[in-house]
């Protein structure tokens, strides 16, 4: 029974400090998620749930953190008690969002493992399950462990508290030290865009009350069409499907934005970006217009056109999907160099390039 509490133990420390680590990379990107539920909840349960928006980001830090450190705790046998409660009361929680995101089919992906290892709500729920069961297994059994204070795994828990604050505030301050997303630097928005094979489908027929299925479209007319499904829907689907451009006139644009050499500023609210770091930004813009290179500002704030002319942004703005504009860089402004729709790099505002030389790096 020792070794399979043992075994178990791994597993769930294990499991808590990865899915910990994945999401503190980008705290940001939890913060996004939280602020979904949070909606779904206020709209749903009660609007009190709006109350919490403002935090999302403080209260992601603190979600991650508490991860990591509490499969350390449990890894290194930590005030082993307590670390077992929390962890049951934590992961009654993630049980519960994952389950109501699955039910009601709110919340298309939890965010569980961030962006590295997407899961769709059943999945979520499934592995927060087996979670669940693995630590009543711990509850059970706890009344035969010590809580210990050892020094040493007392040490290796504050560690992990401080590193992991450490890498959140420097992915905020900055960007996520590995981008998992798709416009990553070195993606090509283009082909990002296209199928990669064809769609297959299954074309479900009736004849005579009977209901037969066809991989080709049948000829024969009297079949009746009831239904069409593809059979490879995840394979034949492009990976960037939302990616449209309108100008303020409402002419589509994305095709221009993935010719030539653009260098992009996007700006997801513009109550909340950052308005000195538009004075830096304005220089470099200045020094690559003399160079062919073209700025354009995309935002989803119907605002967009006040701020350009209160920062003296001398850049034309376009409409794009605030979902989208917040996978593309976790920055507000957030910068991007493209070149024929490829992803060249991306910035920070705390980072942005003084050269044009730097865009090439």
């Amino acid at each position: 029974m020792k070794l399979l509490e043992k075994i178990i133990q791994l597993f769930i420390g294990g499991l808590f400090i990865f899915s910990g680590v994945v999401k503190v990379n980008d705290p940001v990107g939890t913060a996004i998620k939280l602020e979904e539920y949070f909606a779904v909840f206020s709209e749903d349960i009660a609007e009190f749930f709006n109350v919490f928006v403002p935090y999302a980001l403080p209260l992601a830090v603190v979600l991650v953190t508490l991860e990591i450190v509490l499969g350390v705790a449990l890894l290194v046998g930590f005030r082993k008690k307590d670390t077992i409660k929390a962890l049951f009361g934590l992961i009654v929680f993630f049980t519960f969002l994952t389950f109501y995101s699955a039910y009601f089919n709110k919340v298309t992906d939890c965010g569980c493992f961030g962006d590295a290892i997407p899961l769709n709500p059943w999945q979520s729920f499934t592995k927060d399950v087996i979670l669940f069961v693995l630590i009543l297994v711990l509850m059970f059994r706890m009344k035969l462990y010590k809580n210990s204070n050892s020094v040493i795994a007392g040490g290796v828990t504050g560690l992990s508290v401080v590193l992991s604050l450490i890498v959140a505030f420097v992915a905020i301050e900055h960007l996520p030290f590995k981008d998992f997303r798709v416009y990553k630097k070195g993606a090509s928005i283009p082909e990002l865009m296209e199928a990669k094979v064809s769609c297959n489908y299954i074309y479900v027929m009736e004849k005579n009350g009977q209901l037969e299925e066809f991989s080709e479209y049948p000829t024969d007319p009297s079949y009746t069409y009831k239904d069409m499904k593809i059979t490879n829907e995840k394979e034949c689907t492009p990976k960037v499907t939302d990616y449209n451009l309108t100008d303020a006139d409402g002419n589509d644009q994305t095709a221009y934005s993935l010719e030539g050499k653009k260098f992009i500023i996007v700006v997801h609210k513009v109550e909340k970006a950052d308005a000195e770091s538009f004075k830096k930004i304005n220089g470099l813009v200045e020094k690559l217009e003399n160079q062919g290179i073209e700025p354009m500002i995309f935002s989803s704030d119907a605002s967009i056109d006040d701020l350009r002319h209160e920062v003296q942004l001398a850049a034309p703005y376009y409409f794009a999907d605030a979902t989208v504009l917040k996978t593309i860089i976790r920055s507000n402004p957030g910068l991007l160099y493209l070149e024929n729709g490829v992803v060249k790099n991306k910035w920070h505002y705390n980072d942005t390039p003084e050269s044009i030389d730097a865009l090439m790096k």
